[in-house]
């Protein structure tokens, strides 16, 4: 069913459609909608669950933690400084190997405090062993939220999920969705089977001290489950194309990539900024496609590879910057390639900062041009920073 909805809503019904038993999270600009209406949800008896009230996102992140550890699915939301505040109880969540699925607003971190877009925060966060899915558009978060169930729960993966998405410009942006069904979603994501959980009638522990001797046994399994991941989710992506007729569950979307001769990498909502310039571009005569990256966490190096091999200016922006090196992007596009003379990287939109049409034309421009590595820039005061140089 197609809603005209405010992209938190969108979200929040669909986690409510995933059905699950406890939901705990803390309000945090730009994520508190969603978990206000989750609340709602089950304060108007939509939503059969626990919706607990907790003093931080730690606490959040331990409750969801405890309660999907018995075997209950679980959700949580946040942002920023919540999602750093959470990353003690991140990375247990992984090394327990429980499926969670969290939904991050994408949102600048302090300092100085910025409660604007760009990608650090969940950047940041790339290491910890959780699946990240990066949305264009509000139709692809809600997608990948049911998605991201699917494929987390699978008995063969067992890991957390992170859906990834733009702060104001997507959670508090309006759009239409198509919903699917109650009874679609039952019949692609059905009731939470753990195959291990904390029981009486059968104990077992989670977490415990892992010495010498295992502890790199339990990073090299979930190294090679997260391999494992890059194959399961085309076949989730066929499955979810049979019931809804939408290819949003991907890898990577390649947008009139198979013959330009300059291709710009990215992800998020951004993406749409860059379809319109691809779209202009071509009709100027220029030969110019966009390479979007939605599965960032597990990285799909061979996908990204086949899509680039014969392209021969490759552009990548970042929303995030590894401080003292590069754009994560940047850097993991890069090695992937094994090319790094044909890629140019882009720093651009931190806090927020526009990323305009004619942003996009100078990053075109300046990787035709190959005038550095790696780059500043903010088209809209007419500069291009290079090594923080104004040029």
């Amino acid at each position: 069913m197609k809603k005209f909805l405010e992209g938190s809503w969108a979200i929040a019904e669909m986690a409510k459609k995933c059905r699950p038993g406890v939901v705990a999270a803390y309000p945090i600009t730009p994520q508190t909608h969603i978990v206000e209406h989750l609340a709602q949800f089950v304060a108007d008896g939509e939503l059969q669950a626990e919706a607990l009230n907790v003093e931080s996102e730690h606490s959040a992140a331990s409750v969801v933690l405890g309660a999907q550890a018995t075997g209950v699915r679980s959700f949580t939301c946040t942002s920023s400084q919540g999602l750093l505040l959470m990353g003690e109880v991140v990375f247990c969540i992984s090394g327990m190997r429980l499926p969670i699925v969290m939904v991050c607003a994408n949102r600048a971190i302090s300092a100085p405090i910025n409660i604007w877009n760009d990608h650090q925060d969940s950047i940041s966060l790339r290491d910890a062993g959780w699946l990240q899915f990066y949305a264009e558009n509000n139709q692809e978060a809600v997608d990948l939220l049911l998605a991201g169930y699917k494929i987390g729960e699978n008995p063969r993966i067992m890991l957390p999920v992170m859906i990834c998405v733009d702060g104001f410009i997507l959670t508090h942006g309006m759009e239409t969705v198509d919903m699917p069904e109650q009874e679609e979603v039952d019949k692609f994501l059905p009731p939470y089977k753990p195959p291990y959980k904390l029981d009486t009638e059968t104990p077992m522990s989670f977490g415990l001290l892992g010495d010498p001797t295992i502890y790199m046994e339990n990073r090299f399994a979930i190294q090679k489950t997260l391999e494992d991941v890059l194959s399961l989710i085309p076949k989730v992506a066929q499955e979810y194309k049979n019931l809804t007729g939408r290819e949003t569950i991907r890898l990577i979307e390649e947008y009139k990539v198979s013959d330009a001769d300059l291709v710009i990498v990215a992800m998020g909502s951004v993406c749409g900024t860059i379809k319109d310039v691809v779209d202009a571009q071509r009709v100027a005569g220029k030969k110019i496609g966009l390479l979007k990256v939605v599965t960032y966490r597990p990285f799909p190096k061979k996908a990204i590879s086949d899509a680039l091999k014969t392209v021969s200016n490759i552009a990548v922006i970042d929303k995030d910057i590894s401080l003292g090196a590069e754009g994560a992007l940047y850097l993991e596009v890069k090695a992937a390639l094994g090319a790094e003379n044909k890629v140019s990287g882009f720093i651009a939109g931190l806090g927020q900062r526009d990323i305009t049409v004619k942003t996009i034309e100078s990053i075109i421009t300046a990787t035709s041009n190959r005038t550095s590595s790696c780059e500043f820039v903010d088209i809209n005061k007419n500069i291009l920073w290079d090594e923080f140089k104004v040029i």
